[in-house]
Formats: structure tokens, sequence, C-alpha cells
């Protein structure tokens, strides 16, 4: 009996060592969507009441592990029943993140005055306020989920030919590192004023060192949100356009001589636009009838 308890023991350390190896993997392989998946959602992150950010936040942050709760087992599932649904969803995902980074590009060269109190302020009834936060939130929560679904297919194919068991584990774990990672650095991004001005008066004297990361830090935010949101919608074309290199053999020939980054960006912002008009005439069809 003992030398069953200690093959068992041996197995169990066996599996957890192949884990820890295909994590490895898995991690390597999905590290520069997860970068993707930071600059997007730091910037969606932002343009909140100070006092509002952490529990924005955190309400994105339950979002998210919630998306991983439904995606994972959805993604085994289909993965070893219908791998085609698998990359069918990767595409219609696809589809929605170039598009919401044609929309902001759009939104950039012809503002629209509905978009001129498109984060709350301090002229904003608390009532706006809150509206303003949910839809963000559910706009964050939504790039979230097709990010994730992304993160979990390519992690799942890093060890699609491990057992299941370890599939298993190593995805789970890449999807928990994703959500507390990415969610972590952002919080630390978006209170960088705060840690800013708590430096600053953490001591009496003038011009300290303490003082002059402060000022380093309070004076950077509003250039760090302003950079997050250039580079979440440079993001949201490249990991559309890589989505769409990937899974169609078409686009993955498509200008071989190119670096990669620039094919996948050029990919994104043409299906984009080509999206954004359909979608923008549905929108206002849609407005005039409910007129």
């Amino acid at each position: 009996m003992a030398s069953g308890l200690f093959a068992l023991l041996d197995d169990i350390a066996t599996l957890m060592d192949d884990v820890a190896v295909m994590s490895k993997v898995a991690a390597k392989k999905t590290a520069g969507l997860l970068g993707d998946d930071l600059a997007v959602n730091a910037e969606k992150a932002s343009g909140f009441l100070p006092d509002r950010e952490l529990p924005v936040l955190w309400a994105i942050t339950k979002g998210s592990f919630l998306n991983k709760l439904i995606i994972l087992p959805l993604a085994f599932l289909l993965s070893a029943f219908v791998p085609m649904a698998v990359t069918i969803i990767l595409i219609i995902g696809g589809l929605y993140l170039a598009y919401e980074g044609a929309e902001k590009i759009y939104h950039y060269i012809i503002p629209h005055k509905k978009d001129v109190k498109d984060t709350p302020d301090l002229e904003l009834s608390k009532k706006e306020v809150l509206e303003v936060e949910k839809a963000k939130i559910k706009s964050a929560i939504t790039t979230d989920f097709i990010l994730s679904v992304e993160i979990v297919i390519i992690a799942l194919g890093a060890v699609s030919t491990e057992a299941l068991s370890t599939q298993i584990m190593v995805v789970s774990i890449i999807a928990v590192l994703a959500t507390v990672g990415v969610y972590g650095i952002v919080a630390l991004i978006v209170r960088m004023d705060e840690m800013g001005y708590k430096l600053i008066a953490w001591n009496e004297e003038d011009d300290s060192f303490s003082d002059k990361v402060g000022k380093l830090l309070v004076r950077g935010l509003p250039w760090v949100v302003r950079a997050l949101g250039f580079i979440g919608t440079i993001a949201l074309l490249l990991v559309s356009g890589g989505i769409f290199s990937h899974n169609i053999d078409f686009f993955h020939h498509l200008l071989p001589s190119w670096p990669t980054f620039l094919r996948d960006g050029l990919i994104g912002l043409v299906i984009g636009f080509l999206t954004l008009v359909p979608v923008s005439l549905f929108k206002k069809l849609f407005k005039k009838k409910a007129a």
C-alpha cells in the first residue's frame, strides 16, 4: 500500500513538472497578445473620476474572471469535438476588434458631439457618471472576452498534443495569470497620480528625491493615458489582423515580404473600415426606426 502511495505521489510530481514546463511554453506563445491585452485594457480602464477608478477596475476584473469561466470549458469541448467552431469564433471576434479599432480612428479624425462627454467629468450628475461607467465597463468586458478567447486558444494550441489533464491545468494557469497580471498592472497605471501625491507628501523637505519622483508620476499620468489610448487602438488592429492571418489562408499568404506587424496592422485596418461602414449604416437605420 505504501508503494502505491509513493507511485501516486511520483505521478503527481511528474504531472506538475510537465505542467510547469508547458506553462512556460504557452506563456511565451501568448506573451505578445498579453502585451496587447494590457494596452487595450489600460486604455479602457482609464478616464474615470479618481475615486471611481479602483471600483470600476474591480468590476472589469470580475467580468474578466467570469469571461474565463465561460471560455475555458467551452474551449476544451469545442477543441475536442468541433475544432472548426473555434476558428469561426476567432474570426467573428477578429471582426469586432477590427471594427472597434477602426471606429476609434474614425472618431478621432471626425469627432462627434456625443463623444465630447465620453468620460465622466465634474459637470455630469451622479446618475450620468454611473451610466457612462456602465457603458465603459460593458465595452471593456466585451473586448476582454474576445482577447481572452484568443489567449485561451493560443495557449491551448501550444499544449494540444499533451494529455487532457495537462491541457486543462496549463491553459487554466495561463488564463488566471492573464487576468491577475494584466489588471494588476493596469491598477498600478491608473493610480500613478495617487502614488505620486503620496510620495510628494512623504516628508516635509522641498525638492527631495521623493518629491521629484512623485511629481514625475503625477505629470506623467496624462501622457501615459494618451499613449495607452494610441497603443490600445493599434493593438486592436494588430490582434484582429493576426487572427485573420493565422486562420484564413488568403491573408496568411498576403504580402509575404512585409514584416508581420505591418501586414497584420494593415489587414486589421482595412477589414475594420470595411466592417465599420455597414455597421454604421445599420445603426443609423435602427435609430431612425426607433425614432
